[in-house]
């Protein structure tokens, strides 16, 4: 049974970090591209990152470029987002998912939710003081 799981988010003051992680089960993570997403109360889903198979292309969304890192450890079969310097911006449920080989690919751009899958559930980031 294909399964991705979130963890790590939880209420966070602005300007500190999490780190999220993605645990992947019942496939190799080595053929797929990882994108993570988040959505605010209201708003669509957007992607904000993506990691290729390999570690080798990643990619940001604007809002996020310089404060957020994606990467990879295929032999744990998890990817992991790490969020620094958060803003209440960042306030989202955030979900992980995965892209087959022969879909999507990180290079070509931010990830997109037609372009994916198989999806987590999400975990809750809450920034405010």
């Amino acid at each position: 049974q294909l399964q991705l799981v979130e963890s790590g988010g939880g209420l966070v003051q602005p300007g500190g970090s999490l780190r999220l992680s993605c645990a992947v089960s019942g496939f190799t993570l080595d053929y797929y591209t990882i994108g993570w997403f988040r959505q605010a109360p209201g708003l669509e889903r957007e992607g904000v990152s993506c990691i290729s198979s390999s570690g080798g292309s990643t990619n940001y969304a604007d809002s996020v470029k310089g404060r957020f890192t994606i990467s990879r450890d295929n032999a744990k079969n998890t990817v992991y987002l790490q969020m620094n310097s958060l803003k209440p911006e960042d306030t989202a449920l955030y979900y992980c998912a995965a892209a087959r080989s022969s879909g999507y690919v990180c290079s070509a751009g931010l990830p997109y939710y037609s372009g994916m899958d198989y999806w987590g559930k999400g975990t809750l980031v809450t920034v405010s003081s």
